[in-house]
Formats: C-alpha cells, structure tokens, sequence
C-alpha cells in the first residue's frame, strides 16, 4: 500500500468527503499551494512575469533542475541521498567533450562514453551502498570528493586549462545540439530540449512510481528495507537501479550543458545536489524515505524555476534567492515530519 493509502485509509482522514481525504494525502499538496502562491505573488510584483517569453525562461529554468528532480525523488523515496548528483551532471559533460575532441571522432562517440561513464558511476554507488551497509551519505559524499577532483585534474591534465576545448566544429555536433539543447517557438513561448526530457522522464518516473512492481518495490524499500527483504524485495537490486536513473539524469543534463555551450568548465556543478534534494523535499518527499511523489518534485523544480527568475524580474536583490531556498526547505520538512508523525499515529 502506498504512503498516501495509507494515510487516507487508516481512518486518519475519517470525517471528511473521500474525494476531500485522498486529496489532502497526496504528498505533492503542499507542493502545489506553495507553487500558486508563488506565482501570484510574482504576477502582482512584477508585471514582465506574465509575459510569454518570461514563460519559456522559468519553464527552462526549472527543467534543468527538474530533469535531475525526478529521479533524486525516486531515490529519496527508496530511502537513499545522492551528493553526487550535482558534479556528476558535470562529469557526464566532460566526459563527452574531452572523449570525442581528444578522438577526433564523431560526437556520438563521446556522447555515448558519457552514457556509460554516469550509469557505471551510478552503478557504483548502488552496488558500495549493498556491499558495505554504510550509508548513502557517506558513499555519495566520498563520491563527490572524488568526482569533483577527477573533474579539476583530468581536464587541467588533457587540456592544460579548467575548462574543455571547442568540439563545435566536429562532425555530429548539429545533430547532438537539436536532441539536447534545441529550442522551438509556439505561439511566442520558447521551449528548450531540456522541457521535452523534463517532461518525458516526468510521465515515466510517475508511470514507474504508481503503476508497476518497481513502484511498490521503491516505497517498500524506503520505508522498512528489512521488511522488504523479508517478503521477497530485491532491496540491493533496487537501489542500485535507482543510482543508475540518477546517472541517466546526470547524462541528459550534461549533454544539455556541453551542447549548449560549446565548452565546459570543469568545475561546475558544485552544490547543485542540494537544490535536486530540496525540489524532491517541497515536492513532498520525507528525507526517511517512503512517502514522495516525482509529480510533487516537478512543482518544486518549478517554484525554483519561478523564483530565481521572477526575483530578477521584480528587481529584487538575488541573494534572497538563497534565503528562499532555505525556509522553503525548513518549512517542506516540517510539513512532511508533520504529515509522518499523523500517519504513525493512526485515527484519534
């Protein structure tokens, strides 16, 4: 049975209309008031907010995030953190860079070492979190260190500067632009590649959540993993499957970035796992793992996207940006501490 189930069906909700119920067990509700508040606040401050091509920024904006979003949600909800994300994001960039500029082969050569490089990463971290029990914290961590060194050495090593050289003259590169970093016009509103991928790995990441046996495998790990292995769940091989949706993540996103850019610099990245982790967190994710939705970690990728552009357009200082960042964390993880505490409580 799933998180939200469980709250609606243990009675916790009793006394109220069933439709009333199951919409307040859903984990991404908070997630979507916080979401319309936003935008209405922005839409009275800041009158170039409703414009179309404002639109087609925050919508890109929050994609980037939102394509690592979903599948650091599924992980969350497995139970486990990756601090890796961030610079792996960055690795998977360099790697198809330097591969096919130091090959002079065709992009796809490189685009698809950068494939098997983040999935083996991801594999990685999967298969030290089975092997040695410790927790995700600490491998992903150790994870990071290395990436993040690997990243500053190998590039200064082969290009003798931090950043890569130019492969957009190189065959292949046009094609690999349009998969990952393409733009349409409709109707005024500019979306790039990375909205489509959003979106795409939206729709799977909610379909593989709710409507296989993977799904329940992911909330039953999350939620007791001793359990789940007790009634038959492959736990290690579940996590480690959950890493490699990660390092596919990585992979589009870093594609995204060298394709749109020409050139990467290698120590980008940085960080950026918080902001995946706090996405997955508004969007109603517990850090205990076991409850979330990868529908909710897209409004949290999105009320980012809304507001690091709509404080620029109100002219507002964007150092706040990081204030936000913070409460909206303090205030995510006391709302889903709250909603666990009501659940184990059970009807009163």
């Amino acid at each position: 049975m799933s998180s939200p189930d469980l709250l609606a069906g243990d009675g916790l909700l009793d006394g109220r209309p069933a439709a009333l119920r199951r919409l307040l067990a859903r984990p991404e509700l908070g997630a979507l008031i916080a979401a319309a508040a936003v935008f209405v606040v922005f839409a009275v401050v800041a009158e170039p907010f409703l414009r179309v091509s404002s639109l087609g920024t925050v919508l890109y904006a929050a994609s980037t995030i939102g394509i690592m979003a979903v599948p650091v949600s599924l992980l969350m909800i497995g139970g486990e953190f990756d601090l890796s994300a961030g610079v792996l994001v960055t690795t998977a960039a360099l790697t198809s860079s330097m591969v096919s500029y130091q090959l002079t082969a065709v992009t796809w050569v490189g685009v698809l070492v950068s494939l098997a490089t983040t999935l083996a990463i991801g594999w990685f971290n999967g298969w030290m979190l089975g092997r040695t029990k410790l927790p995700s914290f600490i491998v992903t961590l150790g994870t990071f260190l290395m990436l993040t060194g690997a990243n500053l050495g190998v590039t200064k090593a082969i290009s003798g500067t931090v950043s890569t050289k130019s492969i957009a003259d190189m065959e292949g590169f046009a094609a690999c632009r349009w998969l990952f970093a393409s733009e349409v016009n409709i109707g005024g509103l500019t979306v790039k590649a990375t909205v489509w991928w959003w979106l795409g790995l939206l729709v799977v990441g909610s379909w593989v959540l709710l409507r296989t046996r993977f799904g329940n495998w992911i909330f039953a790990v999350g939620g007791d993993a001793d359990a789940a292995r007790a009634v038959g769940v492959p736990v290690a091989r579940t996590k480690t499957l959950l890493y490699l949706g990660v390092g596919f993540g990585a992979w589009v996103l870093g594609q995204h970035l060298l394709f749109s850019f020409d050139t990467v610099q290698s120590g980008e990245g940085v960080g950026n796992e918080l902001i995946y982790i706090v996405a997955a967190v508004i969007g109603g994710c517990l850090i205990t793992g076991g409850y979330g939705s990868v529908a909710g970690s897209a409004l949290g990728a999105l009320i980012f996207g809304m507001v690091s552009k709509g404080i620029i357009y109100a002219q507002w200082n964007p150092d706040w940006f990081k204030f936000f960042l913070g409460a909206m964390l303090l205030l995510a993880a006391l709302l889903n501490a709250y909603v666990k505490r009501r659940a184990e409580r059970g009807p009163r």
